[in-house]
């Protein structure tokens, strides 16, 4: 199945995209991505668990993936 991962600010600036489609088996997990994510260059700076949602909603490690959702990861953000 293939997903639409959305990065942003430091995120797509370290992996050299703000957006990539990525190929997971079916019944992957918001943490099999993230895992996915872990093997492109850059990726070193995500966080041990970085905040994610999916088609809007905040998900858990734990949450399954469908085809065609849309998976944000999203970076600390500092306000003033």
């Amino acid at each position: 199945m293939t997903v639409r991962v959305l990065l942003f600010a430091s995120y797509a600036d370290a992996i050299g995209s703000p957006e990539l489609s990525l190929d997971l088996p079916e019944g992957a997990r918001v943490s099999d991505l993230v895992e996915r994510l872990r093997l492109l260059p850059g990726a070193d700076r995500l966080p041990p668990a970085p905040l994610v949602a999916v088609n809007a909603a905040y998900a858990a490690a734990g949450s399954t993936l469908a085809a065609g959702d849309e998976v944000a990861i999203i970076p600390p953000v500092a306000g003033g």
